[in-house]
């Protein structure tokens, strides 16, 4: 009866510990999106540049393209923004982005002080659209194919083995 009441603890601790093992092997970048294969969240938001314009994602149908999330006060979107830039030159597909959580003159002097790779950037001020995305933080990066269907989330920053390994034979696989 003692060896049963030892074996039992003994064998919740090893359940745990294998859980535990499993899951520090996961790759946090890797977070599995519940949008993949599904529509992108309809939207409709102001272009940063210009508040009186609004682009919807009804607009944008008919083309593969990539959905960039980022703000000003992003660290990270610093770190990724000269990759997007050089990457805009490609014109492998048009990069539009979302300012989330950001003020309008802090993204606009931003994109003037860093270079704009963006087709346009819309302002999401209070983050809906955004956790229509599902974003976890930012930045996070979408390819949306031609007919609105969400097919690629990037979490974190962007880099070159990404763009080479992941965006670029999407895009041109959606493309072909």
């Amino acid at each position: 009866m003692k060896t049963l009441k030892f074996l039992i603890p003994m064998g919740i601790l090893l359940v745990l510990v294998l859980f535990l093992g499993a899951g520090l092997k996961l790759d946090p970048k890797e977070v599995p999106s519940p949008l993949i294969g599904k529509p992108a969240p309809a939207f409709a938001l102001a272009r940063l540049d210009d508040p009186a314009q609004t682009i919807r994602r009804d607009d944008l149908l008919g083309q593969v393209w990539m959905l960039n999330v980022w703000a000003s006060w992003c660290v990270a979107c610093r770190e990724e923004h000269p990759l997007l830039v050089e990457f805009a030159k490609s014109k492998m597909l048009p990069i539009y982005g979302l300012n989330y959580k950001d003020q309008p003159a802090a993204g606009q002097k931003w994109l003037a002080d860093f270079g704009n790779p963006y087709q346009a950037s819309l302002s999401d001020r209070d983050g809906r659209v955004g956790i229509d995305f599902g974003v976890y933080g930012v930045p996070e990066t979408f390819i949306i194919d031609r007919q609105g269907v969400v097919r690629f989330k990037q979490i974190g920053p962007i880099t070159p083995e990404v763009i080479r390994t992941k965006i670029e034979p999407l895009v041109r696989q959606l493309n072909g």
